[in-house]
């Protein structure tokens, strides 16, 4: 259904737009595409649940659960509480957002609000203005704790000497 755009791209290759600027939050699976896109000009107000990625170029007002892909583009406005697993913003967004796995932001992307993610990356040229928590990461994140052991200090001096 979502296969060949009318501009003959298909849907996996969301990942470049046509001044080349990159939305990929890493490479899909092939028979992962978008479930969903909102276009340029389209205004949406309600909320959107989802599994897999959706892809919003256009407005939309209230709310966004998925644990799957939100990519945002570059004249995407949201205002709304944003709850997803990976986010990859290169529009606006106003509101509370929750990034399960991660986020990243792209310039010229501008964030108004509060963002709780275990990994966020942020370009040079973003504005960000809120307030970030970062919990513990994601189980695919997690450092795997090696305990520490004490190092016993010898009497002995370090370098012997030998008389010839």
């Amino acid at each position: 259904m979502w296969k060949d755009k009318q501009d003959g791209r298909r849907s996996d290759d969301v990942e470049s737009e046509s001044n080349g600027a990159s939305l990929e939050p890493m490479r899909q699976d092939p028979g992962q595409d978008v479930s969903a896109f909102v276009g340029k000009g389209v205004v949406f107000k309600g909320t959107i649940t989802y599994n897999g990625t959706v892809r919003i170029d256009g407005t939309l007002e209230g709310e966004i659960h998925t644990d799957g892909i939100l990519l945002v583009g570059e004249e995407a406005v949201i205002t709304a509480k944003v709850t997803a697993g990976t986010i990859v913003c290169k529009g606006k967004i106003t509101g509370d957002i929750h990034a399960k796995d991660k986020m990243k932001l792209r310039a010229p992307a501008i964030i108004d609000g509060g963002v709780t993610t275990p990994v966020l990356s942020i370009e040079e040229g973003v504005l960000f203005n809120g307030t970030l928590e970062m919990g513990q990461a994601a189980p695919q994140y997690q450092r795997e704790a090696t305990p520490l052991h004490s190092v016993g200090i010898s009497a002995e001096p370090a370098i012997r000497r030998v008389s010839a």
